[in-house]
């Protein structure tokens, strides 16, 4: 087995592995830290030695052995202070063979869904709920979840390890809260699966454009979510969204990686069975209830895949949906989409002054897409010279590599 699917098999495991740990133990920061030393344990030595039979069983069980190791440890550590405020070890502390596990923790089950709604535990902060999640559930690094809320990397950090804190100093249970505490939590949690599979479609740095892994994780989230919440029409429009976005993949890039706008992409390697799917799920949910964001992205999306070309794409209906979407938050890169639809509906030039509005707004002036758009809009107009200036300083704004070369090579069309 490569290190590189190796890396796949264990970034899709450590979320269920946390949550095995946590169930049986508690202890969530330390659990975390036992299962980090697991999943690195396995990094080295699989490749080397091979599959064990039952991977996830493996990586409970060292991750267990570790935290005990790591409570043992904090408990000398207390004793030689002379702390009070000793904590005990559990009568079962020590990590059972993988084979023994109780069923609350099997390495067959899996605790994902119940490790993403505690840590959208209403005690944190909406914004470290999003964090730590996107950090425990979703994999991604304190630099990748930086990035997605566009703060620096040390203020990330801090707010993941408060948020750790308060879930180690609040006791709460292991297990999915009742029926009204899931829905209190369901909007940080849609949140969170929003971002994990964003990160997933557009990776924010590296040599590739897509993380498969993530946005997969993402969408098989959403679907427990709504196994769970059936009738909820944001869980279903979220859903629906991810389907029919995810659906584009294989046409947005070409064979050596290279990033391919949509008007350009080849339709007919669009999955055909993805957009049914979306287009199903947002036609069930439209009627019921207040129509949410979710669901109007849903929407959106929908009319993009169900034109059989960019010049037969109803605009107009998308720059309608746009300014619903407006109305439910003051969210720039909605605004800037927003801007894109009417340039096609309407002109370029349209477009282009709906633009002058967000080069103040500080959460998104700098961002490399204010640019690109401009730069888009521009071509459009025909300033060509212009255009290739925005290009290039959108190129220089962004981690990504795919979007660095499609960026420079739009540039060096305009030369």
């Amino acid at each position: 087995m490569s290190d590189t699917e190796v890396e796949d098999l264990l970034r899709r495991l450590a979320p269920q592995v946390l949550g095995a740990v946590v169930r049986r133990y508690g202890h969530f920061d330390t659990a975390e830290d036992a299962v980090q030393e697991a999943l690195l344990a396995a990094a080295t030595q699989w490749p080397r030695d091979g599959l064990p039979d039952s991977p996830r069983g493996w990586l409970i069980t060292v991750a267990s052995r570790r935290l005990t190791d790591l409570l043992r440890s904090e408990q000398a550590r207390r004793r030689r202070e002379d702390t009070v405020a000793q904590w005990q070890l559990p009568d079962q502390s020590l990590a059972p063979a993988a084979d023994t596990w109780p069923s609350a923790a099997s390495p067959d089950s899996d605790d994902t869904l119940v490790l993403l709604f505690l840590c959208c535990h209403p005690s944190l902060a909406p914004a470290g709920q999003i964090a730590l999640t996107l950090r425990a559930v979703g994999g991604l690094t304190t630099t990748e979840i930086a990035r997605a809320f566009l703060v620096p990397e040390p203020t990330m950090a801090r707010r993941i390890s408060r948020a750790k804190q308060r879930i180690k100093d609040s006791g709460l249970p292991f297990a999915l809260p009742p029926g009204p505490e899931q829905i209190e939590r369901l909007g940080a949690v849609l949140h969170v699966l929003y971002l994990i599979f964003n990160e997933g479609y557009a990776a924010t740095s590296g040599p590739s454009l897509h993380r498969v892994e993530l946005s997969a994780e993402a969408i098989r989230l959403t679907r427990l979510v709504h196994g769970l919440l059936p009738d909820d029409g944001e869980v279903t429009g979220l859903l629906a969204l991810m389907v029919l976005t995810d659906a584009r993949r294989p046409a947005r890039t070409g064979p050596d990686g290279e990033l391919i706008s949509m008007a350009e992409q080849d339709r007919c390697r669009w999955d055909a069975d993805q957009i049914a799917e979306g287009v199903a799920l947002i036609t069930a949910a439209l009627p019921k209830g207040v129509t949410g964001p979710y669901q109007l992205q849903a929407a959106i999306a929908a009319l993009h895949d169900e034109a059989p070309s960019a010049e037969a794409t109803d605009w107009p209906q998308i720059v309608a949906l746009y300014g619903l979407l407006m109305q439910t938050a003051d969210n720039p890169v909605v605004a800037l989409n927003h801007a894109v639809a009417v340039a096609m509906a309407r002109g370029a030039r349209a477009g282009l002054d709906l633009l002058g509005g967000l080069e103040s707004d500080q959460r998104i002036a700098g961002d490399h897409r204010l640019y690109a758009v401009r730069a888009h809009l521009l071509d459009l107009a025909g300033d060509r010279a212009a255009a290739r200036d925005s290009y290039r300083a959108a190129a220089e704004r962004t981690t990504s590599i795919p979007k660095q070369r499609y960026l420079h090579g739009r540039a060096d069309r305009l030369t």
